[in-house]
Order: structure tokens, then C-alpha cells, then sequence
């Protein structure tokens, strides 16, 4: 890694280094109000589903993100320590935010280089992509579910800092659990409600984009795309699976300006706590059918 610059400290210089600093510190912030329309980056908050109390906070765009490689794993058939590891290490990595630069010519949530024969700029810069990468790479990693995370990590990163890998593992393993489903309205985000005309087919193109053909929507009816539940991966049950894409909608919520999932009975809405609540608590009673069943995920996009 380069020096960074050195500070002179004589009059003239150091006044424009603090102008431009300043300056930098302006366009940035009139950068993001433009962007998030004068409001912070929705959050997003995972918790534990055993009732310990421990949650993880982080912003819309790394849940998204996360999203996308859980999606990316069970996919393959990876196993839940499959996606902890992979999570672990795009949090050391990149933040779980999907960035332009790194050490030499690496790139994306892994810091994946072309150089090294992990694709061109074009496709590492692909979430689903890079993660696909990655657990190809993991799967080739001899007993690697036993090991420990930094081992199995560092197996497919060969990072300068292997250690650094074991910090992330408590917040990715309350990520794996409820974004692979296990742990069932354990994912919530406070979302960003709006209107998109082309809603429920970008959600559509997001869902084949991450789980390829084994997520068959069925045809869009007005603002709302039904996800029926698909056969059981290995010895998940079905309920697993449905709250997967469950929490892989309201992961996407921003994104896609999704107003509304509803899974088993629970609904999610944006613009609010980010809380799943009965179907009768969120639409007042005698509408439990509106909230999909145990076979069917509900996305409802913006008006």
C-alpha cells in the first residue's frame, strides 16, 4: 500500500489542503442528500433467533448485498457455514459494499483480482457473480466446514491478514441464519417506500439474477409478484426456503421499493420499525389471507 501524503505545515499550502478538504467534505454531503433525498441510507437490523438479544445493524446497501451471497450459496447447496464463511469474509474484505479499488487491481465485495484468474472487471463487479466465485473456490477447500473460519477463509483469500476474518464471524452468523431462513422474521429494514413503474419486473430479473431457475415467480398481478415455494432444499422444510426469500425481499426492499412482503402469516412494510408482525396486527383482523401462506411469498412493490 502507498505512503499516504505527507501534511506540510507551512502557511499557504496548509490552508489549501484544508479548503480542498472542506470542499471534498461539501460535494460529498450534497452528494448524499441528493441521493438519499436530504434523509440517511435506510437500515437494516438483523437478530438473534434464539432470543439472546444480539442483533447487527448496517445500512440497505449491505444488505443487499448480503443477500445476494446467501442467495448465491444456496443456490449451490452450500450449507449454512458455507454462507457464514463467505459472509465473514466479505465483511473483512469490503464492508459487504461492492467497491472499485483495493490492494493492486482487486475489485468487489471479495477483493477479487483479475490478475489472478477470478474473471474480468465486468464480471467480479457482479455480487452473484463474485460469490459463485467464491464458494466454487471454498467447495475445492478440503473439509473446510470443520475448519475454523479464518482457516477456511484464508484457504481461498490468501489475505495478508488471515486473522482478521474471525471478527466478523458473530455478525455473519446471525446474517446466515436468518437470510438462509433458519431463524424465521429475524431480518428487517426500515426500507424506502416510492413509486417504480417497473417494479414487479425488476424484482422478477433480481430473483432469477440470484437464484437462477430454482425461483419460479409466477406472473405479476398489478403491483404484486407470488413466490411459491419451491421443494425443499437437501433437509431444509419448506418453511426454511420460504422465509429465505422471505428476507431476501425485504434485503432488496430499497433497491426495488418494495412496500410490502408477507410470508406465513407475518408481514413486513416499509417506512416503519422494519418489524415483522402478524398479518392481523399489520391489517387489522379477519385479513390473515392476505398474508400469504406456508407456500407463497407476497412481494408488493410501490404505488
Amino acid at each position: 500500500m502507498p505512503e499516504p501524503p505527507t501534511l506540510v505545515r507551512r502557511g499557504r499550502p496548509l490552508r489549501i489542503g484544508t479548503a480542498a478538504a472542506v470542499l471534498l467534505a461539501v460535494v460529498g454531503y450534497v452528494a448524499l442528500q441528493y441521493v438519499y433525498g436530504g434523509k440517511r441510507e435506510p437500515q437494516c437490523t438483523v437478530v438473534s433467533g434464539t432470543g439472546d438479544g444480539a442483533s447487527y445493524t448496517f445500512t440497505a446497501g449491505q444488505a443487499e448485498n448480503a443477500a445476494t451471497v446467501v442467495a448465491a450459496g444456496t443456490s449451490r447447496g452450500m450449507p449454512e457455514r458455507a454462507v457464514t464463511i463467505a459472509l465473514a469474509t466479505a465483511l473483512q474484505e469490503s464492508g459487504l459494499r461492492n467497491i472499485t479499488h483495493g490492494d493492486r487491481d482487486s475489485l468487489g465485495l471479495f477483493q477479487q483480482r483479475p490478475s489472478q484468474g477470478w474473471g474480468d472487471q465486468r464480471q467480479i463487479m457482479d455480487p452473484a457473480y463474485s460469490a459463485g466465485r467464491f464458494y466454487e473456490h471454498l467447495a475445492g477447500v478440503p473439509g473446510y466446514s470443520r475448519l475454523p473460519l479464518t482457516v477456511a477463509a484464508q484457504r481461498v483469500q490468501r489475505s495478508g491478514y488471515p486473522q482478521a476474518y474471525a471478527k466478523h464471524e458473530p455478525e455473519a452468523a446471525l446474517l446466515a441464519a436468518a437470510l438462509t431462513g433458519r431463524a424465521p422474521a429475524a431480518f428487517g429494514c426500515e426500507g424506502r417506500p416510492g413509486t417504480d413503474p417497473g417494479g414487479p419486473a425488476k424484482v422478477r430479473a433480481a430473483l432469477a439474477r440470484d437464484f437462477g431457475g430454482q425461483v419460479r415467480p409466477g406472473a405479476a398481478r398489478g403491483r404484486t409478484v407470488t413466490v411459491r415455494v419451491p421443494a425443499p432444499l437437501a433437509d431444509d422444510r419448506s418453511p426454511r426456503r420460504g422465509w429465505e426469500l422471505a428476507h431476501w425481499a425485504v434485503a432488496q426492499s430499497s433497491a426495488l421499493h418494495v412496500e410490502r412482503v408477507s410470508y406465513g402469516g407475518r408481514e413486513w412494510r416499509a417506512g416503519g420499525s422494519g418489524e415483522w408482525r402478524k398479518v392481523e396486527e399489520a391489517r387489522g383482523a379477519g385479513s390473515a389471507k392476505a398474508g400469504g401462506g406456508a407456500d407463497e411469498v407476497r412481494i408488493v412493490t410501490g404505488q
